[in-house]
């Protein structure tokens, strides 16, 4: 979201968006290093270099973009190795799984572009300088 309302005059730096959002500068670069290997995001190094979306905002679909930089494998059982002896007959296994579907049903209804739509406001939030 940093990215897609982020002023396009030069990239973002993980370390601005680590501090806007109060995280760990760490953690914001394994993510940012993730999405690079998943293409989603672009890495410029050196000086006035960092961090940029690489599709537009209108093509990255938030369902998809969870699972693949997030391990959607709640439990052992959502693995493939699972080596519960009641899993073929366990209703909470079949709950959980059911709830699954339907969390990223939900959210491959939705872009990026979607879920940035009051962009101003979350810019404001962030003390972003907003584009004219």
């Amino acid at each position: 979201m940093y990215l897609a309302i982020h002023s396009q005059e030069k990239p973002a730096t993980v370390k601005d968006a680590s501090e806007r959002y109060g995280i760990s500068t760490n953690h914001l670069a394994k993510v940012a290093q993730r999405l690079v290997q998943e293409k989603l995001i672009i890495s410029q190094r050196g000086r006035g270099g960092g961090l940029k979306l690489a599709l537009p905002a209108e093509e990255i679909n938030i369902g998809l973009l969870l699972r693949k930089i997030e391990n959607p494998e709640l439990l052992e059982c959502f693995g493939t190795n699972c080596q519960c002896p009641i899993e073929p007959v366990c209703v909470l296994f079949s709950a959980l799984r059911k709830a699954q579907k339907a969390f990223f049903a939900v959210l491959d209804e939705y872009t990026l572009a979607d879920v940035v739509k009051n962009k101003h406001k979350l810019q404001q939030s962030l003390s972003l300088p907003t584009a004219v």
